[in-house]
């Protein structure tokens, strides 16, 4: 059985950086795409970004150039490494991957 098992988050001031985990169990997992996705208080669910099982890499254009995916076959775990982070990417972030979903991580921005 698919389980993925999310880990980091947190609150973090205008500016810094947190890192996300995701580790996935019950599948095989090198040669699917996994993907975050964030949720913020009365708004949709978004992509934030995916990685294929080849690592080609997609971002929203809200994230580009501060958010990297990445991802480590061995441990069978999605990385979103999250810089300069701003107010407004305050949300619930949630890891996916062969339609299961993560519990979700809160991340706050906020001075």
């Amino acid at each position: 059985q698919l389980r993925l098992v999310q880990s980091g988050g947190g609150l973090v001031q205008p500016g810094g950086s947190l890192r996300l985990s995701c580790a996935a169990s019950g599948t095989i997992f090198d040669i699917y795409t996994w993907g975050w996705y964030r949720q913020a208080p009365g708004k949709q669910r978004e992509l934030v970004a995916t990685i294929t099982g080849g690592g080609r890499t997609n971002y929203g254009d809200s994230v580009k150039g501060r958010f990297t995916i990445s991802r480590d076959n061995a441990k069978k775990t999605v990385y979103l490494q999250m810089n300069t982070l701003k107010p407004e990417d305050t949300a619930v972030y949630y890891c996916n991957g062969l339609a299961a979903w993560g519990q979700g991580t809160q991340v706050t921005v906020s001075s």
